[in-house]
């Protein structure tokens, strides 16, 4: 008697993939710009000024209507008070009671001495000189070196972190094969070719 069926089983296969975790880092740059700002020289000058009034000599020789009108007022009220005191003086010599003939020759000197001058109608033109007043001059330099101007761009350094990675996939499924590894079945079985009778004994 040999075994009519065979029965064989087919396992699962699984593949699996694995991806290990990276830690990634990116460094980082640094750009430098230079920019020159130019300097220079600069000179201001200022040369001397020379102020000259003749406002005062050009008045000592040809007045002003104004310093005329005053020029005149002074005269007059100084000739006023001298002829006060001239008048006052005569008056108080006239008063006594002896006037001999002395006394007016004496009056009629004084008069034409006062009006007598040895140099009369000679003066300097002008009688007053120029006002004349200076201002400095002015010198400035300025001086300004070139100047170098340096920008930096720094970035920071980067990581960036990949985690790792686990992949099952199944490339064969489990199975249970049954095969029938017998001969024919006749029904009846004596209708097999190479049936034998089997003798039962009472």
């Amino acid at each position: 008697m040999y075994p009519l069926i065979e029965i064989k089983t087919v396992p699962i296969e699984i593949e699996m993939k694995m991806s290990p975790a990276k830690l990634e880092y990116t460094r980082g740059t640094a750009d430098l710009e230079i920019s020159r700002g130019e300097g220079g020289l600069s000179i201001k000058s200022r040369p001397i000024k020379l102020n000259i009034d003749t406002f005062e000599a050009r008045n000592s020789v040809v007045p002003t209507a104004m310093r005329s009108m005053e020029q005149y007022a002074q005269k007059g009220q100084q000739a006023s008070y001298t002829a006060t005191a001239t008048y006052a003086q005569h008056g108080q010599m006239l008063l006594e009671a002896k006037i001999g003939q002395d006394m007016i020759t004496q009056f009629a000197s004084e008069a034409t001495m006062k009006d007598y001058h040895p140099n009369s109608g000679i003066k300097f033109l002008p009688s007053v000189p120029p006002e004349i007043t200076c201002d400095p001059g002015e010198l400035q330099i300025r001086y300004e070196m070139d100047k170098l101007n340096f920008d930096w761009r720094v970035s920071q350094p980067e990581f960036e972190f990949t985690p790792g990675d686990i992949e099952l996939s199944v490339t064969q499924q489990p199975d249970v094969i049954i095969k029938y590894i017998g001969g024919p079945i006749y029904v009846p079985p004596s209708s097999d070719p190479n049936y034998e009778s089997v003798d039962v004994e009472a």
